[in-house]
């Protein structure tokens, strides 16, 4: 799989989702006056790369990182960005630190039994830096952004797709980043670091945000509804997991 396989999305002005077809993966970019915010980072040095010349190619403005998540394909590009601040939720760091020797040979072998050397070879030679700027400690914690004239509002709405998910929220744009917390186009993944009980609440403390246009963590941009009704999905699987009494 090629690492430049990106196109921009507007979501709204100067507000963009990168969507590339390697596992269907969203990122996000988002220009205010005074510096660009990147949303993930993508899955290795390589395709890093792709992505830092592709936000170059839109703005020279300085950049800044957020990270959604520490599972490999959102946050092993980070370095391709130079030295940047990095944003994640205060537990993302650790969950890097602890996992990514883990992700990185279970993903190497599926590349290369899936006939993708190439993307293997990046992935093995690709040590991820961690996010140097926690935030968000508590479940409803936020941090404000200020990109100059346009507010960036980081929150982790609680424990779901992993327990350190952060979303990014433009309340003048209404505008979500939502991270693996919701994808379009598939189920959302349940990993062994997911809280399937927890992750509709989650959902709710997003979708209560009243954003119109929604980026999830893979597929396309999603609307209310959409959202919506993956968070009634995965209201069934909580229920498989505590009991008919679950909401």
């Amino acid at each position: 799989m090629s690492a430049g396989d990106g196109r921009w999305v507007g979501l709204a002005d100067g507000v963009l989702a990168r969507r590339h077809d390697e596992l269907d993966l969203t990122t996000g970019l988002v220009l205010g006056a005074d510096r660009a915010l990147v949303v993930d980072t993508r899955g290795d040095a390589r395709q890093g790369a792709e992505l830092a010349a592709a936000v170059r190619a839109v703005t020279d403005l300085p950049v800044t990182v957020v990270l959604t998540h520490a599972h490999f394909d959102h946050c092993f590009g980070t370095a391709a960005f130079g030295p940047v601040p990095v944003y994640a939720q205060a537990g993302c760091a650790a969950a890097i630190s602890a996992t990514a020797a883990q992700q990185r040979t279970e993903w190497v072998r599926y590349y290369r039994e899936h006939g993708d050397p190439a993307t293997a070879d990046a992935l093995a030679a690709t040590d991820p830096p961690l996010p140097d700027r926690p935030v968000c400690p508590r479940p409803g914690d936020t941090a404000l952004l200020d990109l100059g004239g346009r507010r960036a509002v980081l929150l982790h709405p609680g424990p779901g797709h992993t327990g350190h998910d952060l979303a990014v929220h433009l309340p003048d744009d209404a505008v979500l980043f939502a991270g693996d917390l919701l994808e379009n186009g598939a189920p959302p993944s349940h990993g062994p670091d997911a809280h399937p009980a927890d992750w509709p609440a989650a959902v709710d403390a997003l979708l209560a945000l009243g954003a119109t246009r929604i980026a999830p963590g893979h597929g396309d941009p999603m609307t209310p509804s959409q959202a919506v009704a993956q968070r009634d999905e995965l209201a069934v699987v909580a229920r498989l997991h505590t009991g008919p009494s679950a909401q």
